[in-house]
């Protein structure tokens, strides 16, 4: 009697560890894994990389330089446009001192107008001699327009060969300012493609960036899961804490897509049967332990 008691005992405390450990098991409403935004920054100018201090896993800032290109001839080239500018600058006419004279004539004959004017009033001077100095002074007036007129085509001619030579320094400043590499957005560097004195060409990628404090689980729902979720909703997130439990942190569905697709191999759903499953897409704050390519599971926290 007492046998058979103790094997009822032991068959109990069996029968209750196997019902806890199939209560503990998590079940999930779907799976998925964590990727991010990758971008590919590529170089703006074509030479030798003089400069390139980033390393895989370096987190950067936005507009931090991290290297420049080779600019010596970018730098040549602008100075000899700059001594073609000065060239033309230095054909332009100075147009006061080339007025000057007949500026000056112009008021000798204008006073000496006034002054033949006085004697004619008293029969001193004669009608011919006020008409010769009006005369004079119109031909002066008329010199000095002249002048002025072909000064300032001259002025406009010259100013015309200067336009295109600043253009070309614009041009040149700016692929001077391409040569800098400069990170265009926060992120961690996840590949790097060129090192320091390597040769590189317009175009050509120098290394991967994402932004990691922030990332995306793409997981799938199935089509009676799909009518259920929605834009902003607030989900569970799981992912393996390396101990054999689960660590759950809050995340927001911020994309559903409107197209199905046939479930991914790599993922698995809440209803393995179905044939089609619809992309979803959360974010979740990383606080650093969140990696691309991990897997996540994802709970709605109601019934779905």
């Amino acid at each position: 009697m007492q046998y058979i008691m103790k094997n009822s005992i032991l068959l109990l405390l069996i029968n209750v560890l196997f019902w806890s450990c199939g209560t503990d098991e998590q079940e999930f409403d779907a799976t998925g894994t964590f990727e991010a935004d990758e971008v590919i920054i590529s170089s703006e100018a074509s030479g030798k990389v003089l400069s390139f201090e980033i390393e895989e896993g370096q987190i950067l800032s936005v507009n931090q330089q991290i290297g420049y290109v080779d600019t010596t001839q970018l730098f040549l080239s602008r100075r000899q446009l700059e001594a073609q500018v000065q060239a033309v600058l230095s054909r332009k006419p100075d147009v006061a001192p080339q007025l000057a004279a007949l500026r000056q004539q112009l008021k000798a004959a204008t006073n000496e107008q006034a002054r033949v004017q006085n004697l004619l009033q008293s029969d001193a001077a004669t009608p011919k001699q006020l008409d010769d100095l009006n005369a004079e002074i119109e031909i002066t007036k008329g010199h000095i327009t002249a002048l002025k007129n072909s000064l300032n085509n001259s002025i406009k001619s010259l100013d015309s060969e200067i336009g295109p030579l600043q253009t070309q320094i614009l041009q040149v400043d700016d692929l001077i300012n391409k040569s800098l590499i400069v990170n265009p957005l926060s992120g961690t560097v996840l590949s790097k493609y060129a090192e320091a004195h390597e040769q590189v060409s317009n175009g050509q990628p120098l290394y991967r960036i994402a932004d990691l404090s922030e990332i995306t689980l793409k997981a799938y729902v199935t089509g009676d899961q799909f009518a259920k979720v929605r834009l902003n909703q607030q989900v569970n997130v799981f992912t393996d804490d390396g101990d054999g439990d689960f660590k759950e942190t809050k995340g927001t569905i911020y994309w559903i897509s409107e197209k199905a697709e046939f479930t991914p191999k790599s993922i698995q759903t809440r209803n393995e049967r179905a044939n089609k499953v619809y992309a979803i897409k959360i974010k979740v704050v990383n606080d650093g332990s969140y990696k691309i390519g991990m897997y996540g599971e994802v709970t709605f926290g109601q019934e779905i």
